[in-house]
């Protein structure tokens, strides 16, 4: 583990015309780990044992090697970002966020659980539906249930593609894909009107907004199980659930 403490970069003026104050406060409000995982005690232990396994599973199953300068968008306690950081080809983690309250509070001691190495991290807030980074910046986007929380997500994915350099690819984990066999309604409202919503969108619709944003995409199903659990897992993903890591890739050579 780095014993640097993560630099925070703050930014007064980072929110898009897609996004405004009271999103940050909605998301700020519902950024207590007990809110998703229960209790404090099964955070922790999804953070140590859980959240980890996706880093083996997309550089294993889906062949992606993590290099270079690494972009996490809607980063919140920032996890992700946490795992990335050891991967020794890994020189730079921009993490961001909408929250500041978020990468300033919780994300550090994300960091300190998962011992991330914290001297290639950055924290500043940002707003994924306008990212104040350059043309062809980084070599990965990264993202765990972001694309559900998007005013617009092609514009969005937009964003994603013109900050990655030639060749770059943006991963997305954990985002709710609505399966076959449930009907009911596909997004549901968070704090009342004007609030975040939590959008359950179908796998076609992925699609379709990774082809208007001109973003190639490669899907990949999500089993994280072993032995005749992921023989199960594998039959019923689509149908009972839906998990898939969505890999999208810049046209381009590096």
């Amino acid at each position: 583990m780095s014993t640097t403490e993560s630099k925070y970069i703050d930014r007064k003026s980072y929110l898009s015309r897609y996004a405004h104050e009271r999103m940050v406060a909605l998301r700020e409000a519902r950024s207590d780990p007990t809110h998703e995982f229960g209790s404090e005690a099964e955070w922790t232990r999804c953070l140590k044992q859980e959240l980890p396994r996706f880093i083996p599973f997309l550089m294993k199953r889906c062949g992606l090697e993590f290099h270079g300068r690494i972009l996490e968008i809607g980063a919140g306690g920032a996890w992700l970002s946490a795992e990335i950081s050891k991967l020794p080809r890994v020189v730079e983690v921009i993490t961001t966020d909408f929250s500041p309250k978020l990468l300033k509070e919780q994300a550090p001691r994300v960091f300190k659980l998962l011992k991330a190495h914290t001297a290639k991290i950055t924290r500043t807030p940002g707003d994924f539906h306008a990212l104040n980074f350059p043309d062809n910046h980084f070599d990965f986007v990264v993202g765990s249930a972001v694309l559900q929380h998007a005013t617009n997500m092609v514009q969005v994915l937009r964003e994603v593609k013109r900050v990655l350099k030639p060749g770059g690819r943006f991963v997305a984990i954990r985002e709710p894909v609505w399966p076959l066999v449930k009907l009911k309604s596909r997004s549901k409202p968070v704090g009342g009107p004007g609030g975040l919503e939590l959008h359950h969108y179908t796998l076609a619709h992925y699609k379709e907004s990774f082809k208007q944003a001109a973003l190639p995409l490669e899907i990949n199903r999500v089993n994280l199980s072993h032995g005749f659990k992921y023989l199960m897992d594998q039959m019923v993903n689509g149908l009972t659930h839906a998990r898939y890591a969505f890999i999208g890739i810049k046209r381009g050579r590096a």
